[in-house]
């Protein structure tokens, strides 16, 4: 079974391009069940999309990533040669080492930030409820959350991590003199929206206002902050009123237009807009930005602010990378495990063979004691003795047989084997 990797991120496309390949959650089914079906074998597949990357995993017997590279052009509507240039292909063990540090945060734009690992397990979940995760890319996943978890804990990888939304309040505060003389706008009501009015409003702005598409949504964090929810459909009328204004929604084309912030800025007698876009696809047109009156960043144009403190984790750095090695070396060694060449398989499922024969032989004799109307008690009972018996014969015999020179091989064996703890269900 291999595994491979497609993506591009904040490293190696600009943000508009990046733009065209964002998969909100509920497109997933639908964009999962093209990806597979585009391939001449149906992969395991899962998309990761969030605004610094889209990545696709799949894991397969035979690998397919010319047909995952064409899918995603097409999904783009790039042409293949212009994407290829800015993507990154990894297979085997380099894509579960880039799985792992996307986990881990190491390759975040902000350097061990911990909002990826909740990313991550949204998409596989939603790759789960499509039908397309299967037990290579679950067994993926899971391990690179299991690092991740390592990582933060073990590290001080985010001990100084400072994330978009504190980033947006430190350039306000360049502009600002004061950020509670301000009126804050938010735009949408999803998880990035949030955490940066949470960083906002603990620097108690004059106002606070939520304009979202579902006003219960708006409400709900409205209340929570103290500010007041308002509909998308009233942005152009009201936008002059906000001195800052953050944004970032599901939307594919953006939201607030040159025009209307030109009617704004003149409202305001041209007195500064702080405008923050931290969506892709993006929620504001690039064109605002060359106003006179306006300051407008982009996710991207965060970068240099949240690289602060680099140098002062990079001895956490080089732990994660370690604990991520390991990591990496476990996942490749189980995937050595499930090649038929290892034979393994071929034993788990002889196994399995053995003990279904063994469960319907005493099943069989229990049914028949029942037909002769035998005390249902009993019969359990000899059901649970018979099964017991036929687990138990070959590693007695092995050990009674055992020559001296092997019965304390033997001995070491049957206590790996069956006294490794309590057995599951047990409570233990």
């Amino acid at each position: 079974m291999a595994v491979w990797a497609l993506g591009l991120n904040h490293n190696t496309a600009p943000l508009d391009l990046r733009g065209r390949f964002a998969f909100a959650l509920d497109q997933m089914a639908p964009a999962l069940h093209g990806l597979r079906t585009s391939h001449q074998r149906q992969p395991e597949a899962a998309i990761l999309s969030t605004c610094n990357r889209t990545e696709v995993y799949c894991a397969s017997d035979n690998v397919q990533i010319d047909h995952t590279l064409g899918w995603l052009a097409r999904a783009g509507d790039v042409p293949v040669d212009a994407l290829h240039h800015h993507t990154y292909v990894l297979r085997d063990d380099q894509a579960a080492r880039h799985a792992f540090r996307v986990a881990s945060g190491l390759d975040s734009m902000v350097l061990g930030e911990a909002q990826i690992l909740g990313q991550m397990k949204s998409a596989v979940r939603a790759a789960e409820d499509a039908g397309a995760l299967g037990t290579t890319l679950n067994q993926l996943f899971q391990r690179s959350f299991a690092v991740a978890k390592q990582v933060r804990t073990s590290t001080d990888i985010g001990a100084h991590s400072i994330s978009m939304a504190a980033a947006a309040v430190r350039l306000a505060g360049n502009l600002f003199e004061d950020l509670r003389e301000i009126r804050v706008l938010f735009v949408g009501a999803g998880e990035m929206v949030e955490l940066a009015a949470t960083h906002f409003a603990a620097r108690q702005p004059r106002a606070i206002a939520i304009a979202n598409r579902t006003l219960e949504r708006g409400e709900k964090l409205a209340s929570r902050l103290g500010g007041e929810v308002m509909r998308l459909a009233d942005l152009p009328e009201r936008l002059h009123e906000f001195d800052a204004i953050v944004s970032c929604t599901a939307s594919t084309l953006p939201i607030i237009g040159l025009g209307a912030v030109e009617r704004a800025l003149k409202k305001r007698r041209h007195r500064p807009i702080f405008m923050v876009d931290l969506a892709v696809p993006r929620d504001i047109e690039p064109e605002v930005k060359a106003l006179d009156d306006v300051y407008l960043y982009t996710v991207d144009d965060l970068a240099q602010v949240v690289q602060t403190g680099h140098a002062n984790r990079q001895a956490a750095v080089a732990q994660a990378e370690a604990i991520i090695d390991a990591g990496v070396q476990s996942f490749m060694h189980w995937i050595d495990q499930r090649s038929p060449a290892s034979g393994v398989v071929p034993l788990i499922q002889q196994l399995n063979a053995q003990a279904d024969a063994w469960r319907a032989a005493e099943l069989a004799k229990a049914r028949k004691r029942l037909a002769k109307g035998e005390d249902v008690e009993a019969v359990l009972d000899g059901l649970s003795r018979g099964l017991m018996q036929k687990m138990m014969h070959g590693a007695l015999a092995e050990l009674h047989g055992a020559d001296p020179d092997h019965r304390e091989q033997t001995t070491q064996a049957i206590e790996r084997l069956f006294l490794r703890g309590k057995a599951p269900g047990t409570g233990g």
